[in-house]
């Protein structure tokens, strides 16, 4: 309770310090694209909202049902028709960026944000130093979920594999995913990540997968293809005679299931001396530039308060989205969600994802098969290193000429 209320005094304050900024109210319509899931969700905490602002009294708020994966796309062909605030992935920001579809986080808002939400939130909302959107959740990524009758040290790959191999278990992790297939090549020390201009056009690659880090991290993938027990996948409802499975938190319900009373997770184990890293996502809402200097203050106070760590504990509680709100985390709630654990402790060696070319995933895919396949088990370093080349050289073509 103590936990609650000072989350209820910690809201209180936010919203106080962007209060000056909306004390003259707004009494038009307001629009919220969110998941479908969390439509009912969003309507009561606006009631909330409104109770506390008397000054909002005749404002309206409409809740529709448009998920993030659809939200960009629309607000990207027509701003001006698009939600005055709404959700989406953090891989989206780029090209939400580009097509002038957010605005700018309210100064005050902003360091609100710094302070009360995780590192990684904060960096998915920004593009260099400047904040473009509200962090709502740190609940995408993957870890490893196990069997704790059959794993005894999940912290170890090898030791993992080998517990597999020993009980006549699978072990799940999908190498020709160009999500998955990051958590080998990142965790050794590789970078890929691509750079857009204004109109959202790729420009720029930073990648040194052709590198030293690059054949260890590929070597790492060759062995574990190797073995036995070994399956390439990352669907729960696919598995079969299950030991362990890299995947998220929308599976936990089905492992659960699965594994019964020897259901466990934890962060990714180590492999041949470095921490399995990957790709980190983030849920956020985004506002749409405004002329209304009102509207656009009610937007900010609307968009904070959604997103602070009452509601964050609300809508986890209601749906099980994972907060990115520091406090919101280390409720007792939060805390006793396994997969949630395991995924924040994992989010520590993540990067967000940002804005990859559709022929990347092609790319990474077709590495993973040719591993798959066999085709690299006798390679030498150096031909390995040929590879990585090939794949960084390709990757490198997709930059806009």
């Amino acid at each position: 309770m103590k936990k609650i209320l000072s989350l209820v005094l910690a809201v209180a304050m936010m919203l106080s310090l962007c209060s000056f900024a909306s004390a003259e109210g707004f009494s038009g319509e307001i629009k919220i694209w969110v998941a479908e899931n969390v439509v009912d969700f969003t309507k009561a905490q606006v009631e909330v909202f409104n109770a506390a602002h008397p000054e909002y009294a005749n404002m309206t708020v409409i809740v529709e049902p448009v998920g993030e994966g659809d939200a960009a796309t629309k607000m990207i062909t027509d701003v001006e028709a698009g939600a005055d605030i709404f959700g989406f992935a953090q891989d989206q920001l780029g090209r939400l960026v580009a097509a002038n579809a957010l605005e700018v986080v309210f100064e005050d808002n902003a360091a609100i944000i710094e302070q009360t939400n995780d590192a990684g939130a904060v960096a998915a909302v920004k593009m260099g130093d400047v904040m473009y959107a509200y962090p709502m959740t740190s609940d995408n990524g993957y870890f490893l979920y196990y069997d704790k009758s059959v794993v005894t040290d999940p912290t170890d790959l090898a030791k993992v594999v080998a517990d597999c191999e020993a009980a006549g278990k699978n072990i799940y992790f999908e190498i020709n995913s160009g999500w998955y297939q990051t958590a080998f090549f990142f965790g050794a020390g590789c970078t890929l990540t691509y750079s857009t201009d204004d109109l959202g056009n790729i420009v720029a690659m930073d990648c040194n997968y052709a590198s030293a880090n690059g054949v260890k991290a590929l070597k790492s993938m060759i062995n574990l293809a190797k073995s036995p027990a070994f399956v390439n996948g990352s669907s729960a409802s696919n598995a079969t005679n299950l030991g362990a499975i890299v995947d998220g938190t929308w599976d936990a319900g089905a492992i659960k299931a699965i594994l019964g009373d020897n259901y466990a997770a934890v962060k990714l184990p180590t492999v041949d001396g470095y921490q399995l890293g990957g790709f980190g996502g983030f849920k956020m809402l985004g506002i749409k530039p405004q002329t209304d200097e009102a509207k656009l203050a009610a937007c900010d106070a609307l968009a904070l308060f959604l997103t602070s760590g009452e509601v964050q504990l609300a809508r986890f509680e209601a749906v099980g989205w994972g907060p990115s709100n520091l406090e919101a985390q280390q409720s007792d709630a939060v805390k006793s969600d396994v997969a949630l654990s395991a995924l924040g402790a994992q989010l520590a060696f993540c990067v967000p994802q940002g804005q990859y070319p559709g022929e990347y995933w092609s790319l990474a895919t077709a590495l993973g098969d040719d591993i798959l396949a066999d085709k690299y088990d006798n390679y030498t370093d150096e031909q390995l290193m040929e590879v990585l080349v090939t794949f960084q050289t390709t990757a490198g073509s997709y930059i806009s000429k």
